[in-house]
């Protein structure tokens, strides 16, 4: 008798629409159960508070979400001035309240302005990154609080979409790295009245936009064959790279490991590798014709 063959592995790229109220994790969670798969993994957090686009790779395609991590983010987030918290957010402890002065528009507009462009920002305590190998969110939980450098990010779009004091509605569009939490802080401070961010949806991920995601009820009312119908193929997330189609002879080296010489030069970086229509996975070219696998996945 022949040995049952091996079923097929579940790969590809989900859109979710987090609710507010559940940690990334356990909304990973439930995707795994309703498609009946194991390995996966998502390409950036959303706090519990946060709602919004969540992109989970499972199979094969986590492979490709560290090339995913250092994308450009979008958000539509509320700040309500005269309160702080100790988390900077509705979810922590209220540290200090203080009059909101009389703003006009035109006295926010003026500060947000300061804050487009380039700028450094001193992350959170309340967050996952680490100070002598613990985390800072262990430190806060212990009332510890540590020097945290200030990092440098950039704030590609800040716009005021509603001002209804004490409440501001914004729309961000920023780089890897930066905590809208932390922004609301700085911009309560700037406009002498402190603040903290009390709503939060991401509607971008690029190069994934929120319109095109599922909600957690949706894929519930699914089975499993359905909801696995809804992943994008791997190589969606890599549109920006250049493709590079190999020949059946090409594709088997690569696949094996070894380098490739004698293609068509095109320039130095990261590319798509295709082989026989098939995405193989990310190479690397040097612009002189040689290829080198950077990150396959199984076929």
């Amino acid at each position: 008798m022949n040995p049952a063959a091996p079923p097929p592995i579940v790969s590809g790229i989900l859109l979710l629409d987090k609710p507010s109220g559940l940690t990334s994790n356990a909304v990973l969670g439930r995707a795994k159960r309703i498609l009946a798969t194991k390995k996966a993994g998502h390409t950036g957090t959303l706090d519990p508070m946060a709602s919004g686009l969540l992109v989970l790779c499972f199979g094969e395609a986590t492979k490709v979400s560290g090339f995913l991590l250092d994308a450009d983010k979008a958000y539509e987030a509320e700040a309500t001035l005269g309160v702080t918290t100790d988390s900077e957010d509705a979810e922590g402890e209220v540290i200090e309240r203080r009059e909101v002065p009389p703003l006009t528009r035109d006295d926010v507009e003026s500060v947000l302005g300061s804050f487009r462009g380039p700028i450094m920002q001193v992350p959170p305590m309340h967050s996952a990154l680490k100070y002598k190998g613990q985390r800072l969110y262990e430190l806060a939980r212990r009332g510890e609080e540590v020097e945290r450098p200030a990092r440098a990010i950039t704030i590609h779009e800040l716009s005021l979409t509603g001002f209804e004091s004490p409440r501001l509605q914004l729309t961000v569009t920023c780089t890897k790295g930066t905590y809208i939490r932390s922004l609301v802080r700085d911009i309560g401070e700037a406009l002498g009245c402190g603040a903290h961010l009390s709503a939060l949806r991401r509607t971008l991920s690029a190069p994934f936009a929120l319109a095109n995601a599922h909600t957690l009820d949706e894929l519930d009312g699914l089975d499993v064959e359905a909801a696995r119908a809804l992943l994008l193929p791997a190589d969606v997330a890599l549109a920006h790279l250049p493709g590079l189609d190999l020949d059946p002879e090409q594709a088997t080296r690569l696949c094996q490991g070894q380098k490739l010489s004698g293609l068509a030069a095109i320039a130095p970086g990261l590319v798509r590798v295709y082989g026989d229509g098939a995405f193989l996975g990310i190479g690397e070219t040097d612009g002189c014709g040689r290829l080198k696998a950077k990150r396959l996945l199984a076929t």
